[in-house]
């Protein structure tokens, strides 16, 4: 027996839930990822590992912001738009931060501890924000919205974030290269900026 054709208007809502869902989970993971890589950086004496951590906890933020879009109906951009200020400023604050504790450990050649609940972290999420960030693609490509899109690709942001950190950890484990975390640390300064810049813009959460 066929399926029932669900209405426009029904199918519209049917995938407004599942962006709703799938930004509920990454603001989940995010929450998780920031506490245990916080804690694990501050340990390990770790700057990438505690960037990457406080940068989870901006993004738990700016997809609280997104889930707020999905979920109203009215018209709140004068609000919308004063978040996301706040949102690109805290990246670029947290860019210029992990920039200057990369450099200085470089220059001090200070070594941090092997940290391997980070590798765990940057293991896991370099699995999980894949899978998330192809779901919101999908569902926003079937509700033809740019803010879902758009955070879509912040999401595989995250994962190249994961990439560095997990590349940094590993060296740094496995061949005990000091300076192996500070420089994935460096590199990881103009993703987190370019998050802060593409917020200040107001890309994140465009009006469908």
């Amino acid at each position: 027996m066929a399926k029932p054709t669900l209405s426009p208007d029904a199918a519209r809502s049917r995938q407004l839930r599942e962006g709703r869902r799938l930004e509920y989970l990454t603001i989940a993971w995010n929450v998780v990822e920031a506490v245990v890589s916080v804690a694990a950086g501050i340990a390990a004496g770790s700057t990438a590992l505690v960037g990457f951590g406080v940068d989870s906890v901006i993004e738990s933020g700016s997809g609280a912001v997104l889930l707020w879009r999905l979920q109203e109906s009215g018209d709140h951009m004068d609000r919308e738009a004063q978040a996301l200020r706040l949102v690109g400023i805290t990246f670029l604050a947290l860019a210029a931060w992990v920039g200057y504790e990369s450099a200085t450990s470089l220059w001090g050649r200070e070594a941090p501890s092997t940290s391997y609940v980070g590798i765990t972290v940057a293991a896991l999420s370099l699995i999980v924000m894949p899978w998330l960030a192809r779901r919101k693609r999908r569902v926003a490509t079937r509700l033809g919205s740019r803010a879902l899109q758009s955070d879509s690709r912040q999401t595989s942001l995250c994962a190249y974030l994961s990439a560095i950190l997990l590349a940094g950890l590993l060296l740094h484990a496995l061949f005990g290269w000091w300076w192996a975390d500070s420089v994935a640390a460096l590199l990881m300064v103009p993703i987190i900026a370019s998050e802060g810049i593409e917020a200040l813009r107001g890309q994140r959460c465009e009006c469908e």
